[in-house]
């Protein structure tokens, strides 16, 4: 593999799966912000990239990007519909919504636009280019091991 960025496009992604994993526990579990129905959606497939990029980073596995794009993609759809959900009309409140609380509750409004969704959806972003770079970037010979 010649590449500028190489398994270093792998490590980031973890640190991104990392950070969006550990900061939602310091919500829930320090600030005692309980989590609505889509942002558990969003932990269900963050949580175990954190698990899946680690693994795949020290078994050397080439196609780990393979295991991991479903969820990235998937969570960036969620984490979408989320943040639209809480910033626009586009959607009204969905009925997975309807128990416990809303999911269009703002807990955290940085600068008008960085919400809880918004972070997930960078970093579900993050893991995808992150993915996608390191597919890119494999020789043929790479690809016939994988």
């Amino acid at each position: 593999m010649n590449s500028t960025l190489g398994r270093a496009s792998l490590f980031i992604a973890l640190i991104a799966a990392w950070v969006a994993m550990l900061g939602s526990l310091y919500f829930s579990q320090v600030l005692h912000w309980t989590p609505c129905t889509l942002c558990w959606y969003q932990r269900i497939l963050m949580y175990p990239l954190s698990i899946l990029l680690l693994i795949g980073i020290l078994r050397r596995d080439d196609g780990i990007p393979f295991y991991v794009l479903p969820f990235s993609v998937l969570g960036i759809f969620v984490s979408t519909y989320h943040y639209l959900l809480q910033k626009t009309d586009l959607f009204t409140e969905s009925q997975a919504c309807s128990a416990g609380v809303p999911c269009s509750i703002d807990y955290l409004n940085w600068m008008g636009f960085v919400t809880i969704p918004f972070l997930a959806l960078t970093a579900f972003i993050i893991i995808t280019i992150m993915c996608l770079i390191f597919l890119s970037e494999r020789t043929p010979a790479d690809a016939e091991t994988a």
